[in-house]
């Protein structure tokens, strides 16, 4: 994409409303622009680092076993009478009624809907078990909405949902979703630890949150400071297999959110406990039978006994996850992404437009780039080589190349690694290669 035909609209002043740094960043960069009070539209860079976001979760849930549907943003009140929830809730939910004066709610969390889909078309227990998710759109009214996308009335979230006969089969679901969720996290450069947590209005007594590391966190964490060198990559596990022993490596060590942690009957010494702050990006729960049983969600058994369903749920924050990736990953001159979530791989910076030199070499490295399947963002603006290389590194692509008319000529760029601001002059074909086995 060249970023003269790009809707990219940059600023140079933070504006008054952005207190933390992946709003003030989200704004800057063109990411999103506010619409009303909690709710942003989020613009072509923006809706990129979403997708790319998406993707990876698509990509680890798929390998989970877990299947992608597409659930409305509207449900009947009805359907959350018969769970019990519509009138306690609370006025975070978003009432409304048609024009056949139905009542219906623009949904928080779809535990009704997933559950009323099983119920309706899963009749034996020959199919099960069933992990079932989604991404969408969701509003919940939030008193004071603030902090940008990390605390917004509207977001869009991924909502799983597992269906097993019984509590050991649950577990083992929750189990994998489990450590889907710590190679999701890493996946996109995060240092995510999991902590035990209340279930809240989703019910459950089985509930891990996932904390990805932030100076700028909205909450303080005490965690073993073993959990910081564990690397979910590094595992080696069959998602197939067992995974209770994975499970117990991670959730045996200490870790425990500021309204969890007791000075007085912590079990680590003060020299392997870190105290650090974090950003709650995900929360998986066990709740059993809290909905099957109500909207009567049930499966035949071969002795002819209706058995209720045992389940589970799962969520991740995707627009919440591109600010908590911000906070976690930028410095001074802006946004560092990680490789899996950049809107762009490359910038190509072409530092002086106009001249024959620069124009021929930056558009041969530009086809080259994107013949090789590398996304490629070509600044050939008439502006001068500061604000170029400002507005690169405000939004922060893992790769910066620069060609001016002196390296044109001599046929050598300027490549910098973002993360670490490491450069190298090198052969315009040295560096591409360089960029392509990186990338790899």
């Amino acid at each position: 994409m060249r970023l003269s035909r790009y809707f990219l609209p940059t600023l140079r002043e933070t504006p008054a409303e952005a207190r933390i740094v992946s709003h003030r960043l989200m704004l800057r960069s063109g990411m999103i622009r506010r619409a009303s009070a909690g709710i942003y539209s989020w613009l072509p860079l923006g809706f990129r680092v979403l997708k790319k976001i998406e993707t990876v979760i698509h990509e680890e849930m798929t390998a989970a076993g877990a299947q992608a549907v597409l659930m409305p943003t509207l449900q009947l009140a009805d359907l959350w009478r018969e769970s019990g929830r519509y009138d306690v809730y609370g006025p975070e939910m978003l009432r409304i009624a048609d024009r056949h004066d139905r009542d219906m709610l623009y949904g928080p969390t779809n535990e009704e809907q997933i559950t009323q889909i099983v119920r309706d078309d899963i009749r034996s227990f020959r199919d099960l078990p069933r992990n079932l998710y989604h991404i969408q759109w969701k509003f919940r009214d939030e008193i004071r909405p603030r902090f940008g996308v990390m605390r917004g009335r509207e977001f869009l979230m991924k909502d799983g949902y597992s269906f097993d006969l019984d509590f050991e089969g649950a577990k083992r679901s929750y189990n994998i979703m489990f450590v889907a969720y710590l190679r999701t996290y890493a996946r996109m450069g995060l240092k995510a630890i999991p902590m035990r947590a209340e279930s809240g209005p989703i019910g459950g007594d089985l509930s891990h949150e996932f904390i990805v590391l932030a100076d700028t966190g909205e909450s303080a964490i005490h965690a073993d400071k073993r959990l910081f060198a564990m690397d979910p990559r590094a595992d080696g596990v069959d998602l197939e297999g067992d995974l209770e022993p994975v499970v117990k490596r991670w959730t045996s060590l200490y870790a425990a959110t500021d309204d969890k942690h007791d000075p007085a009957t912590c079990p680590l010494p003060a020299g392997d406990l870190v105290e650090a702050r974090g950003i709650e990006v995900g929360h998986i729960f066990y709740f059993g039978t809290k909905y099957s049983e109500p909207l009567g969600c049930a499966v035949t058994m071969p002795d002819g006994e209706r058995r209720v369903l045992h389940g589970g749920s799962y969520g991740i924050g995707v627009s919440r996850l591109a600010a908590a990736i911000i906070e976690a990953s930028h410095d001074d001159a802006g946004v560092v992404w990680p490789d899996a979530v950049a809107p762009f791989d490359v910038g190509l910076v072409n530092l002086k437009s106009g001249d024959a030199d620069c124009d021929a070499a930056a558009d041969d490295l530009y086809g080259k780039l994107r013949g090789a399947g590398v996304e490629v963002l070509l600044d050939d603006r008439e502006e001068r080589a500061g604000v170029k290389f400002a507005d690169m590194d405000l939004i922060g692509l893992p790769w910066q190349l620069a060609v001016g008319p002196r390296g044109a000529r001599a046929g050598t760029v300027e490549l910098k690694r973002r993360a670490g601001g490491e450069k190298h002059e090198l052969a315009a074909d040295a560096a591409l290669q360089r960029i392509l086995d990186k990338s790899a």
